[in-house]
């Protein structure tokens, strides 16, 4: 019975695969499976909190109300005199739900004449007006 030689030239390596670590590695999986899947099968009661949403509001309506260079009135891009904005500025600020102003002036426009519809816009009981811009190109 011989397992080897001390022979140096009688080395060729091995051709066969040592599959005994990879039978016990499997054999180890095998029995955790076993343990393991009775385990995920039973479940646990929970009363869990019920949460309740309301509908989500409407979104109100947007006004736009543009000025131009001379100080010609759009309102909704239809043209409006300055004594009927104060009518149209209070049928809008008595709506429900009122809806927002957003107000478009051109850049050379006078502050006062913004001043002004911002007043009258107020005094109608508006309560969200906002300002539309157009960034500088770069």
């Amino acid at each position: 019975m011989s397992f080897g030689s001390f022979d140096q030239q009688a080395h060729a390596p091995m051709s066969e695969i040592n599959t005994t670590p990879l039978v016990d590695v499997m054999l180890v999986l095998l029995i955790i499976f076993i343990i393991t899947a009775p385990l995920l099968t039973h479940s646990v009661r929970l009363d869990l909190p019920v949460a309740g949403s309301s509908a989500t509001p409407e979104k109100p309506d947007i006004i736009t109300l543009s000025l131009n260079r001379e100080g010609a009135l759009f309102w909704n891009n239809a043209p409006i005199s300055e004594n009927d904005l104060s009518a149209k500025l209070a049928e809008a600020g008595n709506r429900k739900p009122q809806p927002e102003l957003h107000l478009r002036a051109d850049r050379e426009t006078r502050y006062q004449k913004i001043a002004e519809i911002m007043t009258a816009a107020q005094k109608s009981g508006i309560q969200k007006l906002g300002f539309v811009s157009q960034p500088q190109p770069q």
